[in-house]
């Protein structure tokens, strides 16, 4: 083997006619490009780069990134501060979605094309493919895949470029429901064992979260001032554990106002069936007990059904409310504010999804015409009549 030193790492010749091109590295070992050269030029070229890389202060270890995703993504997860609820989601995607396709691959070797293939794959309802995911599940496992690549990219310097790089993939969007009417509310809440009638009610009218309700505490319900404070929820793990916490966002946490008419049905409710004491929880089960989507869920299947709604879900209630605060004129802020979003993208659902709202401007509208017609004395209506 021969060999030709430069100024800036070596080339040589290997015994197979390629060549091999070698350098020292900042943190002073002696490394080698990760593949040979068909032409000695094609390696000096390679090195160049290589010390301009090293130069602007690029240069980034190569074997940092030999680290499997699965290690890296549980060691990511370890180093974050989540709410449990959250944590808990993104385990179940990291261990449901992302480790199946990603987990033995080292950080370095996960490249744009492997990541599209893993998203056409989750979404894929082909005759070839397995059971496609719903979007809004591949949009937020995609979201917490980039998340994951940023701090590897970014703050880590595993790698030189995040490989998630899909246009819009992780924005969810679900289909729209239909907004169902009040009589259909209050028939499903008329369906209900009578100790959930009031958080149907509630679920509605003051656009309050699963979480938010069952930690809702008697401490937290005015009823003179005709408001609820929303200081605390409770989060139900995949496992079964309940667990209680404060609302994820600082949006979360606020205070709502709800109807006069719902005063006495509250007040009712909590004479009998609230926890005793300010400390109490404001919905229990018949024995006590807090209340688990699990125990709930076929008490509400059953409501749904006899009020002939079976396809309405508790969480669309909340969409109910939300699109009829949307209908009396609420602002975007407004409606952030009474419903805990921190972002203008889920509080838009509401006011996009109020056909009420948009009739109430056309008959505005229309006054305006009756306006001109009566200052003009003409027929705006009529059609115009050529000489």
């Amino acid at each position: 083997m021969t060999g030709s030193r430069r100024y800036f790492g070596s080339v040589r010749k290997r015994e197979s006619g390629r060549y091999q091109a070698r350098y020292r590295a900042p943190d002073g070992r002696l490394r080698s490009a990760p593949h040979t050269f068909a032409r000695k030029s094609d390696a000096v070229r390679w090195l160049a780069l290589k010390e301009a890389e090293i130069k602007r202060g690029d240069w980034i270890d190569p074997d940092r990134g030999s680290v499997t995703f699965e290690d890296y993504a549980e060691q990511w997860l370890q180093d974050r501060v989540l709410k449990v609820r959250t944590a808990d989601l993104y385990r179940a995607l990291v261990r449901n979605h992302l480790l199946p396709t990603f987990g033995e691959l080292s950080m370095a070797d996960i490249d744009e094309a492997t990541v599209r293939r893993w998203r056409k794959e989750r979404l894929d309802a082909g005759p070839r493919a397995a059971r496609p995911f719903g979007p809004v599940t591949v949009a937020k496992a995609y979201r917490l895949l980039h998340a994951i690549f940023v701090t590897a990219a970014e703050d880590d310097r595993l790698i030189r470029r995040n490989p998630c790089r899909i246009d819009g993939a992780g924005i969810e969007e679900s289909p729209e429901r239909e907004i169902v009417s009040l009589p259909v509310v209050f028939a499903v809440a008329d369906a209900l064992p009578v100790r959930y009638r009031a958080m149907a009610l509630l679920a509605t009218f003051a656009g309050m979260r699963w979480g938010e309700l069952v930690g809702l505490r008697q401490e937290n319900v005015d009823l003179a001032a005709r408001v609820i404070r929303i200081v605390e929820t409770t989060a139900e793990l995949d496992k079964g554990g309940l667990l209680p916490e404060t609302p994820k966002s600082r949006a979360g946490r606020r205070t709502v106002a709800f109807p006069d008419e719902l005063v006495p049905e509250l007040r009712w409710h909590l004479e009998r069936f609230a926890e005793p004491g300010e400390r109490g929880l404001v919905f229990v089960g018949p024995k006590g007990a807090p209340l688990r989507r699990s125990n709930f869920r076929p008490i509400w299947n059953a409501a749904r059904a006899k009020a002939g709604a079976p396809e309405l879900h508790f969480h669309d209630l909340r969409h109910v409310g939300g699109t009829l605060a949307a209908a009396t004129g609420a602002s975007l802020k407004e409606l952030m504010a009474r419903l805990g979003h921190s972002s203008t993208r889920a509080a838009l659902i509401y006011q996009h999804a109020s056909r009420d709202r948009d009739q109430a401007i056309a008959r505005a509208l229309g006054g305006l015409v009756q306006q001109v017609r009566t200052t003009r004395g003409d027929g705006l209506n009529e059609g115009r009549q050529d000489a």
